[in-house]
């Protein structure tokens, strides 16, 4: 007998009565086993719980729902119109054309030269030169790169009607999408399929709701909290089914994006965060008008965390509902003592991954403030650092407590959903 198993032997007389017969030996006894499940009253009780906030999310959905954002057309990077082209011929050139210099200075600067057929546009097949500066933060480009430029206006057959822009990335992101597909299809087969169904639910729930409701004018934390709702009801439901396993999942989701979003408001006010990184400062500039930067910081933290969250909530009822199918005599306390000991375990390298997470993303500002020659505590109290300390630390807080609400909402409905025991 395990470790385990013996703990549970000694759990199993509290939490679930004396043995059958063991009654009859004191002459009270009629031969029942431990109390038949009460299913049903839990389904009806789950039901009472998630129903008014699935309505709920529902009808702030209809309220919040966008009208007409604003349409394409801004510059945001590409001008006015991108132009795909291959790069023909790329060698060191003068900066200056037909390589008259106007001074010392001018001479002694190198740049590159790229020769570059249009292939589509105005002018699809037509061969323009582009000069680039030689510098450490000029992309390098070879004969036989597909490029980006940006066509600004004019004669669409003049080299100096467009401007390169980046390179094209499209068919080997869709080759990355593919193999990540057809890995995830080979390792969880159907319920592999139900993921990336959920995945696309996730994304469609961005791009229709989330993005131009907030470029509209909405709250970004109310749009954020809507959004993160729909697709917490739509993933969890849609990988792994309604039951009351899955419900658990979902209140424990819920109770923990609740407290994430109580924790980050608290703490971005607290902070005086305001959200007003390059970023933010750049969107307001392209929309020409002001929108509330600590709540889209906030937005971004309940989203954010919701990807993690849902992981930890899902393991942990797995987890219980394992133990239970396992064991069936497990009372609510044995269910949940077990489950929280593999929790520890998972929370840990939990929040050491959204650690990591934030801080790659946010490497490049974390170099350039250590060059600055502050101290530590300087640093992480920038408002650009400052903001990914706070959602970090905010979105752990979340993922830690995620580990027990979740469980003991589990072992309570798992005590009585009937399950079939382990062959």
């Amino acid at each position: 007998m395990s470790a385990l198993d013996d703990r549970v032997g000694r759990h199993r007389y509290r939490d679930t009565g004396p043995p059958a017969g063991a009654g009859a030996r004191n002459g009270h006894g009629h031969g029942h086993g431990p109390a038949p499940p009460s299913s049903r009253r839990v389904k009806l009780l789950l039901v009472a719980v998630l129903v008014p906030v699935a309505l709920a999310t529902l009808v702030g959905l209809w309220l919040t729902w966008p009208g007409s954002p604003p349409r394409g057309g801004v510059d945001v990077g590409f001008g006015q119109r991108p132009v795909q082209g291959e790069v023909l011929a790329a060698a060191s050139a003068p900066c200056t054309s037909g390589g008259a210099g106007v001074g010392g200075a001018a001479q002694a600067k190198k740049c590159i030269s790229l020769g570059v057929r249009l292939t589509d546009g105005d002018s699809p097949g037509a061969t323009i030169q582009q000069v680039l500066p030689d510098e450490p933060s000029t992309p390098r480009f070879t004969v036989g790169d597909h490029i980006v430029l940006a066509y600004t206006g004019g004669n669409p057959s003049e080299a100096g009607s467009y401007q390169i822009q980046d390179f094209q990335r499209g068919t080997s992101m869709l080759w990355l999408a593919v193999l990540f597909a057809a890995a995830v299809l080979v390792l969880g087969r159907w319920r592999g399929l139900a993921s990336l169904a959920a995945l696309g639910f996730s994304f469609l729930v961005l791009v229709v709701y989330l993005f131009p409701a907030i470029l509209t004018g909405e709250s970004p934390v109310t749009v954020g909290v809507l959004a993160a709702g729909v697709i917490m009801f739509g993933v969890l439901y849609l990988t792994h089914g309604v039951c009351a396993q899955t419900s658990s999942a979902v209140l424990g989701t819920m109770v923990s994006l609740a407290l994430i979003g109580a924790l980050g408001s608290a703490f971005a006010a607290a902070t005086r965060l305001t959200g007003l990184d390059d970023d933010t400062a750049k969107l307001i500039g392209v929309l020409g008008h002001g929108i509330d930067a600590r709540g889209l910081l906030l937005a971004g933290m309940v989203i954010g965390a919701l990807g993690v969250l849902d992981d930890v909530t899902v393991t942990q009822t797995s987890s219980v509902w394992e133990l239970r199918r396992a064991n069936p005599e497990l009372g609510a306390r044995a269910l949940y003592t077990a489950a929280l000991r593999i929790g520890r375990d998972h929370i840990s390298s939990a929040v050491n991954t959204l650690v990591l997470a934030y801080t790659g993303a946010a490497l490049p500002v974390l170099l350039v403030f250590s060059l600055s020659g502050q101290s530590f505590g300087t640093l992480v109290t920038v408002q650009d650092v400052a903001q990914e300390v706070v959602r970090t630390l905010v979105g752990s807080i979340g993922l830690v407590a995620a580990v027990p609400i979740t469980t003991a909402i589990a072992a309570l409905v798992a005590r009585h959903d009937e399950i079939e025991p382990a062959a």
